[in-house]
């Protein structure tokens, strides 16, 4: 694709270049976003339980990615319903299932249980050495 004369890329977050993926990249390598947007995949969930779905993470953090999450347009506050994905965030929630299909299969024969994840609650962020 050619770049049109005089025109500079957008500057975005994570991305010098103004590339839309690296942009996405950073906001998704956030921490707790995936899990909020994993965890509103089937239904909207009010703040609290969002927190417990999350494995009651601090809820100064939660609200911080979710106000990212809303602004990048993936995640809107209803009316009564709690936060909810919009139609941008449930396409993008589609995007994840090859991947979650694929994680199931590689949970399985993976050599480490460290790896898997084995040894942690669901979701629990590794553990410091």
């Amino acid at each position: 694709m050619a770049k049109q004369a005089g025109s500079k890329p957008r500057s975005v977050r994570g991305s010098r270049t103004g590339r839309p993926i690296m942009a996405l990249l950073d906001l998704l390598g956030r921490r707790w976003a995936l899990r909020i947007l994993w965890e509103l995949r089937d239904a909207p969930l009010t703040s609290r339980a969002l927190r417990t779905a999350c494995d009651e993470a601090s809820p100064t953090v939660l609200q911080a990615r979710l106000d990212d999450l809303r602004e990048a347009g993936f995640v809107e506050l209803g009316d009564g319903s709690g936060y909810g994905l919009t139609a941008l965030g449930r396409d993008l929630c589609e995007t994840f299932m090859p991947l979650h299909r694929f994680a199931e299969r590689w949970k399985g024969p993976s050599p480490s249980p460290r790896l898997r994840g084995e040894g942690r609650g669901e979701g629990e962020p590794p553990r410091r050495r």
